[in-house]
């Protein structure tokens, strides 16, 4: 654990999406408020727009690159969001949320299920987010764990 991935579980289990609980947890200490953070990234929960598709949580893994380092061309981003990715998937076999969720086929509801006892028992987002969270940490923030 550490304070990324702490902080993403936390921001999840208070009823933020997965991709919210990610890019939030990074984002104040890159100069973005959490409030911001949490705006910004709303969309991109359930695997964008809970469509099941790319996975909320390395979708935020990968918006945190970008404010990180600006600066950066594409290539560079595409570079760093792909060691993240791979880093994610030494723990996952997928960055696609249906697959992470064993469903054969995407949700027809664009409305969340209530985050009940049993939503937590029964999905893995929690440790999805923790993942997500540790593997961006470890690829972008290499210097400061050092």
């Amino acid at each position: 654990m550490s304070k990324y991935s702490d902080r993403a579980i936390e921001l999840f289990m208070d009823g933020k999406n997965c991709s919210q609980a990610v890019f939030a947890a990074f984002a104040p200490d890159l100069g973005l408020s959490e409030e911001m953070a949490l705006a910004i990234s709303i969309g991109l929960g359930g695997g964008v727009g809970r469509m099941r598709e790319v996975c909320g949580a390395v979708s935020g893994s990968a918006m945190v690159v970008g404010l990180k380092y600006p600066e950066l061309d594409k290539t560079e981003v595409y570079k760093l969001v792909r060691l993240i990715m791979e880093e994610f998937k030494k723990t996952n076999r997928s960055i696609v949320c249906k697959e992470l969720l064993g469903l054969a086929e995407a949700e027809k509801s664009s409305v969340p299920e209530a985050r009940t006892p049993e939503y937590y028992q029964k999905r893995p987002c929690v440790k999805i987010v923790e993942d997500a969270a540790l593997a961006t940490e470890k690829i972008l923030f290499v210097e400061e764990n050092k």
